[in-house]
């Protein structure tokens, strides 16, 4: 299994993912369209059968400052270090791109903070972050977690 870029063949399944984490309120739902215009975003790994088993983005918001989001891995892969993968991997992006603070809004604070994120209260975030969140069926009434690393 390896991480790479995403491509456009894959946004049906990256959806599918999604979709079934989002129908469990595990994360925020992503519309096809939203996927196709963020496809540069996103990083899959495959399972040996070329299954994506496993998804995340790293979404630039501002100067110096970038989002993971949209983590999800396969139930039957869970547990194994490929969601930290993913992450360390959003993570080396970021620093490709000069950028050193990279934040999160999550369910699952506790993984992201043995990652070395720190939790933060939502107003530290720039307010060009929440334009999407505005689409999200529980604005304004966000019950995610924002956590923050600085590399």
């Amino acid at each position: 299994m390896r991480i790479r870029k995403a491509k456009i063949g894959d946004i049906k399944s990256i959806h599918g993912l999604l979709s079934h984490f989002a129908e469990r309120g595990l994360l925020l739902p992503r519309s096809l369209s939203d996927l196709y215009d963020h496809l540069r975003d996103y990083a899959v790994i495959e399972n040996g059968e070329a299954e994506i088993i496993a998804v995340a983005a790293l979404h630039v918001c501002w100067e110096n400052l970038a989002e993971v989001r949209s983590l999800a891995v396969r139930e039957d892969f869970q547990g194994g270090g490929i969601g930290r993968s993913l992450v360390e991997y959003c993570i080396s992006d970021a620093i490709t791109l000069d950028i050193y603070k990279v934040f999160t809004l999550t369910y699952q604070p506790e993984f992201f903070k043995k990652l070395g994120f720190r939790e933060v209260d939502k107003s530290v975030l720039p307010h060009k972050i929440w334009a999407d969140c505005v689409k999200c069926p529980k604005f304004p009434e966000c019950d995610e977690t924002a956590l923050l690393i600085e590399v």
